[in-house]
């Protein structure tokens, strides 16, 4: 166990805080579904949500609007892996692999889905080409051992792991796109999505007009999918994933904030990383790093994050949640009805919003 798995966040006992998971649930439009990315990064559209709930529209291109010199962004500069994998069984039955955490070169967490579930001491052999061998299991995960390094039997046989709603297989341009162009740390399975927005010319563009940059690590986990089993919020277990925040993070974030910067997260990813260690410190941003499982929900006790960029989130997902406890539940549920309406794209591949934290802290 680590440090910061023995606290816990602050939450408000705001009488009209809700901990229901029905109240998190809104239809979508098949349609709205992003399937592919916009042809150019930073054309896509950008919804701003400022914080009295008043709701703007632009296009990412013209992020420069809402930003000023001395703020910073943080960025989750994790590397997503082609972490989907295809073999057979000993007995020749197929198999599908979701690498779900690299625990050192050979050795993975890994979701399997089989006709059958492989039993410890069996093997696996992937793509004709890997021998990987089934060591237990963990609950819904298994602990795989690959006779090769498995980074490089992922790039050579690995696929992008598209989410499971994005309806075709991973080609090319998902191997580009469904990446950041700052991605420098491989080890998540999913992409934070806010960052896909960026090139380098806009970062460049931001840096001109005196906009700093600060990077996080969080490789995100498969889990940030799953769906939240528990009606009362208070008995859900959020998944774990690793994240670290560095010394030079720390003081870029200080510095920016001694002359009145605002701190913006660039993805929920980082949102949670920069939260989480405060969590762990005591409500004091310090270098730290480990497994986080926090779970931001309306009532949280914001400690550092004043805006963030995001996607829009799934019906009754944690990181709706979050978004909620950020600017407010009506603010949140407004802002969705309104790009339904307005025809946002939706998800991975979809629009963004600027999202200014609400002052009042009540949902």
């Amino acid at each position: 166990m680590t440090d910061h798995d023995k606290l816990s966040p602050s939450y408000s006992s705001a009488p009209n805080r809700t901990e229901k998971l029905e109240d998190y649930d809104y239809l979508l439009p098949q349609d709205l579904i992003a399937q592919y990315p916009t042809a150019k990064r930073t054309a896509s559209r950008l919804m701003h949500v400022n914080a009295q709930g008043g709701i703007g529209e632009g296009h990412f291109s013209e992020l420069a609007q809402h930003l000023r010199a001395n703020d910073v962004l943080v960025f989750n500069d994790t590397r997503v892996i082609k972490a989907r994998l295809f073999g057979q069984k000993e007995s020749g039955g197929k198999v599908e692999l979701l690498i779900e955490r690299l625990l050192d070169s050979q050795r993975v967490l890994a979701h399997v889905k089989a006709s059958k579930t492989p039993k410890p001491g069996s093997r696996l052999r992937i793509a004709h080409a890997i021998d990987v061998q089934v060591l237990q299991r963990h609950a819904d995960l298994f602990e795989l051992a690959f006779d090769c390094d498995v980074l490089e039997a992922l790039e050579a046989h690995g696929h992008v792991p598209l989410p499971p709603y994005i309806e075709h297989a991973d080609d090319a341009t998902d191997q580009n796109r469904y990446q950041t162009v700052y991605a420098r740390h491989p080890g998540a399975v999913a992409a934070p999505t806010a960052g896909l927005h960026f090139d380098e010319a806009l970062l460049t563009e931001l840096t001109d007009m005196g906009v700093a940059q600060a990077f996080v690590t969080l490789h995100v986990g498969a889990g940030t999918f799953l769906p939240v089993r528990q009606n009362d919020l208070t008995k859900h277990h959020m998944h774990s994933e690793w994240y670290t925040v560095s010394a030079q993070t720390v003081e870029i974030i200080e510095r920016a904030r001694a002359v009145g910067g605002r701190v913006i997260a660039v993805g929920t990813t980082s949102v949670r990383a920069l939260e989480s260690a405060c969590v762990a410190n005591d409500g004091h941003l310090k270098p730290h790093q480990g497994d986080t499982a926090l779970f931001i929900r309306p009532g949280y006790a914001w400690q550092i994050v004043d805006a963030m960029i995001t996607n829009f989130h799934l019906p009754q997902s944690t990181l709706l949640m979050l978004v909620a406890a950020f600017i407010g539940m009506q603010p949140m549920k407004t802002a969705y009805q309104h790009a339904i309406a307005q025809r946002y794209r939706f998800f991975s591949y979809g629009d963004a919003l600027f999202l200014e934290k609400r002052s009042d802290h009540e949902i």
